[in-house]
């Protein structure tokens, strides 16, 4: 028979960090009390029991409701113990009219004070702008006029009369109107004027004027010319605008612009002349008018 091998007992198990050597001494020997500690793994922690306290009694439901949810709280309480609704809820104000929105009636008063004192600077601020509407009225239509002659356009209009102060013969006023500049009014001395009527009333934009005996250059050195005149428009009312005008020394046309509404004649004093002289008189080639369309 064939021979079994000897079966050889299995070795003891090694603690964690122990050598195996030690495994092996007899227990109560002395390499007992020389034996390592080895590592040992943490233990679990152990959750400590919740500490049960008693529960408060809760407030006894016999006060008045919350508007909210309905909840009972106790009388005194200014907000809800479920849903923390305030629980004195004040009364809405009345809407407002829309006047009350408009400054200075836009803040609510009480028991009617200060009502007198809103009336009376109401009553101040409706006068103040009565009073402003009155005091600015001619300059916003002023301004308004101004605007409508630059954007609007323009046309000569004809006197239908003139009338001279003075002049000399052969030089009538009425040659001041003719529209040919080599024919003038000759005024014999300063402070004479011409005066241009209209029968309709209109809106005049502009004078256009040429001094001299002539427009051309060598003609007109050889009379006496204006240099400053006055020009006094009178209205449908009665009423005289006053306005100064220099003349520039030379020929050609001096173009003056005006403003005024209603214009029923137009009046040119002469007020200053250059080279005067014995048999000279102070020329006065064209006078035009203009209108706004």
């Amino acid at each position: 028979m064939p021979s079994v091998p000897p079966v050889r007992p299995a070795p003891a198990p090694v603690r964690p960090g122990v050598p195996a050597s030690a495994t092996t001494s007899a227990p109560g020997t002395a390499s007992d009390a020389d034996e390592p500690v080895g590592a040992v793994q943490p233990a679990r922690p152990v959750a400590r029991r919740p500490v049960v306290r008693p529960v408060a009694a809760d407030e006894a439901p016999d006060g008045p409701p919350c508007p909210a949810c309905g909840t009972p709280n106790l009388a005194g309480r200014k907000f809800c113990r479920r849903c923390a609704a305030p629980l004195q809820v004040r009364e809405q104000p009345a809407a407002l009219p829309w006047w009350r929105t408009v400054w200075p009636f836009r803040r609510r008063v009480r028991g009617g004070s200060g009502r007198a004192l809103r009336r009376t600077l109401l009553v101040l601020a409706v006068a103040g702008l009565v009073l402003a509407g009155f005091l600015f009225f001619p300059l916003g239509r002023y301004a308004f006029e101004d605007v409508r002659d630059k954007l609007g356009g323009t046309a000569e209009i004809s006197p239908t009369g003139v009338t001279a102060s003075a002049a000399v013969p052969g030089h009538p006023g009425s040659a001041a109107i003719d529209g040919l500049t080599n024919k003038y009014w000759g005024a014999p001395t300063l402070g004479a004027s011409l005066t241009c009527s209209f029968g309709t009333p209109f809106r005049l934009v502009g004078v256009v004027v040429h001094t001299g005996v002539s427009k051309e250059p060598q003609e007109f050195r050889r009379g006496a010319r204006p240099t400053r005149a006055d020009l006094l428009v009178t209205t449908k009312d009665g009423k005289v605008h006053k306005k100064a005008v220099t003349f520039n020394d030379k020929p050609g046309k001096q173009t003056v612009r005006m403003g005024i509404s209603d214009v029923r004649s137009v009046e040119l004093v002469l007020r200053e002349a250059t080279g005067q002289g014995e048999g000279r008189p102070v020329a006065v080639g064209e006078v035009e008018f203009f209108r706004r369309t």
